[in-house]
């Protein structure tokens, strides 16, 4: 069963209003829509966003005249919402992790601890599967993939395990790469004290790069920003740290934009528009607390941050 990460927190940070109009963005088994919509009014409304079907089924299971699930990257965001005619909304909730029934379900790949086919999509329906895109990527591609995506020290020697491994048979199933990338990391890191499974960095590289996670979240950001009413909230919750530094980055640059020098060629009012603070932080980053993540380890790694539309 999903756990919702920082549920009532999360939920407290929109500030909800009872004839509020509200987008979770990432609808998973639906935990923190339902909270929305319990402090709705007859009059609120929510929208909710998943590129995963089974996710979008849970959703549509909803009987909520209020209550409305997409099936679409939030990446899509605005263009939905324009069809919907929803052209502000009081508050965006994005919660960036994977869902247990995701990584659970050995079928959809995400996970090495149940083999299954090497699938890894999100949305089933569209792009390559990891599998497809082993077989044919380059070994400097896969080496900078599991580098910067998975943040993993040692990148190029699994990328050209995974090179040779493919030569002598394909790579298909989630058992086959993880014990590809398990002997070349092996145990130095349990050497260390370190409990994480050889794999997890690079099925993390590999699942990113695939759905095109940060590009996902690096163009739906600013759109939060333009749908927000003022005062509307976003709220981001993270589960690593490349997430994480992207929407840090990203609200501090809209909380003290940068000073344009004089001389420019642009119109004074351009050089407003591109020097203005459109956020303001609300309190500091939340991480679940000692209770949370001992009923759901899953949390230990989630981030939470809240700004409000100026």
């Amino acid at each position: 069963m999903h756990i919702t990460v920082l549920l009532r927190e999360a939920v407290d940070a929109l500030a909800v209003k009872s004839d509020g109009i509200y987008v979770d963005g990432t609808f998973g088994r639906g935990g923190h829509s339902r909270l929305i919509l319990s402090r709705l009014g007859e009059n609120g409304r929510l929208i909710a966003f998943d590129k995963d079907q089974a996710a979008v089924a849970s959703g549509k299971q909803i009987d909520d005249k209020r209550f409305c699930i997409r099936h679409s990257d939030f990446s899509q965001m605005c263009w939905m919402l324009q069809e919907l005619r929803v052209d502000h909304v009081d508050g965006v909730l994005l919660d960036l992790g994977v869902s247990s029934p995701q990584l659970e379900e050995a079928s959809r790949g995400f996970s090495f601890r149940s083999d299954g086919p090497l699938d890894m999509r999100m949305n089933t329906n569209q792009g390559q599967t990891a599998a497809q895109w082993l077989a044919s990527v380059s070994e400097s591609c896969l080496a900078e993939v599991i580098r910067d995506y998975g943040e993993e020290r040692f990148a190029r020697q699994v990328a050209k395990a995974v090179v040779m491994a493919r030569a002598r048979q394909p790579i298909v199933t989630t058992h086959q790469l993880a014990e590809i990338v398990a002997a070349v990391v092996r145990s130095r890191q349990r050497q260390r004290g370190n409990k994480q499974h050889p794999a997890t960095r690079t099925f993390q590289a590999i699942r990113i790069y695939i759905n095109q996670e940060l590009e996902a979240l690096s163009l739906i950001l600013p759109q939060c920003v333009k749908l927000l009413k003022t005062g509307g909230r976003l709220v981001v919750i993270s589960f690593h740290s490349l997430e994480d530094r992207i929407v840090k980055r990203f609200m501090r640059a809209a909380v003290n934009p940068v000073k344009l020098p004089r001389g420019l060629p642009l119109r004074d009012r351009d050089v407003q528009q591109l020097s203005r603070q459109t956020l303001r932080l609300v309190g500091k980053a939340i991480r679940p607390d000692e209770k949370e993540v001992a009923a759901n380890a899953r949390a230990r790694s989630a981030v939470m941050r809240v700004a409000e539309r100026v």
